[in-house]
């Protein structure tokens, strides 16, 4: 019963310390748009990364950073209607 209790204190500190951990009222468009602006700013942090999509793309690296940090803003469009309780 202490295991169980332990597990569930550590799984809830790494959801309040960390956004893109998630919790149990994450809906799945909070969870994309984490992911996506995770994955976004993997390919800012990493030059090699940006390089590679400013070749694939034909784009300057500005270009491509310029296009990734606009993406960043609302990565999966703007949120869902929740529906009124």
């Amino acid at each position: 019963m202490g295991d169980r209790y332990n597990i569930h204190s550590q799984l809830e500190h790494l959801q309040s310390k960390y956004i893109g951990t998630g919790h149990a009222d994450t809906t799945k468009w909070e969870w994309l748009t984490n992911q996506h602006r995770d994955t976004f700013a993997s390919y800012l942090g990493h030059f090699d990364m940006l390089n590679h999509l400013a070749v694939v793309e034909n784009e300057s690296r500005a270009r491509v950073r310029f296009n990734i940090m606009e993406k960043m803003l609302q990565p999966c469009g703007p949120p869902p209607k929740r529906p009124e309780d």
